[in-house]
């Protein structure tokens, strides 16, 4: 099913009147796509440009909006008693099924109540533990994702600083360093959006579902959006921002030679 975002993407990439494309930038900002090498291969144009535009319209984009598909909550888990921590789930088990018995000493822990408790339990103990590893895995992709445009972000204000620079060769080296480490982010983000993808959650059962019902409740985020909001193909966008991250760089150091050769004349 089309969402908004689908559509502006789509408005964006076939953008021709001029003047009109930092209004799609900003649309296709606010309906949630917020990486800028994304946005900057849907319209054709650099990463910079995108930068532009989006100030042009009152968007600071080193600011991602926090939607909801952000986990920001990374609160610990306590649905009733379970953590998601799998050292200490077979004790977290046992101690909840004994305080159903110590609150129902007319019950027969052995009895059908018993067993149908324990088989509630153990959904809840199942799904917390897969919700726990599942959204711990999306927030780490989310925090690496954030860091690569930062950083990515970072080697155009470094590549701009050297035009006005006074101490050039310190300014240079500064640039440097920014490719590398934005670099070193996207590798870092590709790893963690494959260990995210590698881990689906999900539920099974009315069991699991009530489970997932008690998280929620309890204030932890959904996971859905987050979810759908993965890179479907992490390796080939770490391996295109990569390429065009040397591309860029390539040219760049062309440039920058031939003002050392002027400096040095």
């Amino acid at each position: 099913m089309s969402t908004r975002r689908d559509n502006v993407m789509a408005e964006l990439r076939d953008w021709s009147r001029p003047g009109r494309r930092a209004d799609l930038l900003a649309a296709a900002w606010q309906a949630g796509e917020t990486t800028v090498a994304v946005l900057a291969e849907a319209a054709r144009i650099t990463r910079q440009t995108v930068y532009t535009d989006l100030r042009s319209r009152g968007i600071d984009p080193d600011h991602r909006p926090k939607g909801t598909s952000m986990i920001t909550n990374l609160s610990p888990l306590d649905i009733e008693g379970f953590t998601g921590v799998l050292e200490t789930v077979d004790a977290e088990y046992d101690a909840a099924l004994r305080r159903w018995a110590a609150q129902h000493p007319d019950l027969d822990p052995r009895g059908a109540e018993g067993h149908a408790e324990g088989m509630r339990l153990v959904g809840v103990m199942d799904t917390v533990a897969r919700y726990a590893d599942v959204r711990d895995r999306l927030a780490h992709e989310q925090v690496a994702r954030a860091e690569r445009d930062r950083l990515l972000h970072q080697v155009e204000l470094r590549w701009e600083a050297l035009s006005t620079a006074s101490a050039w060769l310190a300014a240079h080296h500064a640039y440097v360093l920014a490719v590398d480490e934005a670099g070193i982010a996207i590798d870092m983000w590709r790893e963690r959006a494959e260990t995210a993808r590698a881990r689906e959650f999900f539920c099974s059962s009315p069991r699991d579902e009530a489970a997932y019902r008690q998280i929620q409740d309890a204030g932890h985020p959904a996971l859905e959006e987050a979810l759908a909001d993965l890179d479907q193909t992490p390796g080939q966008t770490a391996k295109q921002l990569r390429a065009n991250l040397a591309q860029a760089h390539e040219r760049r150091m062309g440039l920058a030679a031939e003002t050392r050769q002027l400096a040095t004349a």
